[in-house]
């Protein structure tokens, strides 16, 4: 039997496991998208104009933001190392991994971020460390949770900065359940895996800074 047979019965098993579960972001968001629902909680203002770069407005819901305006600045027809929007403009800045895409100086990026940004102004980036090369259209850079923080070490305050990966994760990805969502049963083996963290193991990585 191939590697290729095997996969498939593991996928399909896995799959039978979740059957009738409730579930939600795949392996790779699920941990991380929690974390940021619960650090978008504490964010002490939730409304206002948001900017949401490449594909980014899904970010709203997930820190539990209420914008008045919601204004999309997707790639091609915007680049986030030059954005065509005024300065101070924006209470909320978006991007869910963008930053490994960026063709140029993710400094010039973070710093083109805080232009469009108001005084108190919050950004809200999310990207990834360990990961395969992937098209969007092209792939760049990889970014720790210090690189992260390094990029903004002008911004006033880093609200949240961290990570989310471990090295067993890649097993059920080889199966093919990367983009399968994560049971929200505590005891499926597939929900203890998502949330299980190694600080050195990074998949993905975030941060929250306000200007």
């Amino acid at each position: 039997m191939t590697v290729g047979v095997l996969r498939r019965i593991r996928k399909a098993i896995w799959l039978a496991s979740m059957l009738g579960l409730r579930r939600g972001p795949h392996v790779t968001r699920y941990f991380m998208y929690r974390h940021l629902g619960s650090v978008g909680s504490r964010l002490p203002q939730r409304a206002g104009r948001a900017l949401a770069i490449g594909q980014s407005t899904n970010l709203c819901e997930v820190l539990g933001l209420r914008p008045t305006e919601v204004v999309e600045a997707n790639y091609p027809e915007h680049n986030i190392l030059s954005l065509d929007m005024p300065d101070a403009s924006f209470d909320y800045l978006l991007s869910d991994q963008v930053l490994e895409h960026v063709a140029g100086d993710p400094q010039r990026a973070v710093d083109e971020c805080s232009r469009v940004l108001r005084p108190g102004g919050v950004a809200v980036h999310t990207t990834c460390f360990i990961n395969p090369i992937h098209g969007g259209p092209d792939d760049f850079w990889r970014f720790t949770p210090y690189a992260l923080s390094l990029l903004h070490r002008q911004w006033s305050e880093v609200v949240d900065v961290g990570g989310w990966g471990n090295p067993d994760v890649w097993s059920v990805i080889r199966d093919g359940l990367r983009y399968v969502g994560v049971p929200h049963a505590k005891w499926h083996p597939l929900h203890r895996l998502a949330t299980r963290n190694d600080p050195l193991w990074p998949v993905v990585t975030w941060i929250v800074a306000r200007k």
